[in-house]
């Protein structure tokens, strides 16, 4: 379940050099992959202390709002979360740019608000972060309620982390 932003979490997203922020809605099916994302690496993997690993739910756009005004900003950002795009099959994971995001996703992006992405270039672009993003492909996206992802979705769980895990090792702090 997602909790509202601790006064922890919020110094450590100001004080760690590298944030991954899992996106998306757990309520609604393949929408919850980032967020089962981060349950799965902090049940199954160490953190590196230099690393916050959060599941942000859709309240991102908040948070990138509250990292562009702030002075202190991370090195790096990694944000997970569900994409429906052409040319992938469900649970297939790839690298997006902020550029690459598929046309309804600009307007409805997993990091759930069309401001979000305007933040993400203006913290790449003027802060210096370093933005990358991997989306998996999603199965469906049901119209109500229904939690849990599809077979498809879950089975790429364990290489995501995989991912994170090795791109993080590659960061020279």
């Amino acid at each position: 379940m997602i909790e509202p932003a601790t006064n922890s979490m919020i110094r450590q997203m100001f004080e760690k050099p590298i944030l991954i922020f899992g996106c998306g809605n757990t309520l609604f099916g393949d929408d919850g992959f980032g967020p089962e994302v981060i349950d799965h690496l902090r049940q199954n993997h160490p953190i590196p202390p230099t690393v916050m690993a959060e599941d942000v739910g859709t309240s991102i756009g908040d948070l990138l709002f509250d990292l562009a005004l702030s002075p202190e900003k991370p090195r790096h950002i990694f944000i997970v979360d569900a994409v429906s795009g052409p040319g992938h099959g469900p649970g297939e994971m790839f690298e997006l740019s902020v550029e690459d995001l598929p046309a309804q996703k600009m307007g409805d992006f997993c990091l759930h608000q069309f401001p979000s992405v305007n933040l993400l270039k203006e913290l790449r672009d003027g802060g210096g972060v370093s933005v990358r993003i991997l989306g998996v492909q999603i199965k469906a996206i049901p119209d109500s309620v229904s939690p849990g992802l599809s077979p498809e979705v879950s089975s790429a769980i364990p290489g995501a982390c995989r991912w994170l895990l090795r791109e993080i090792e590659k960061i020279n702090l």
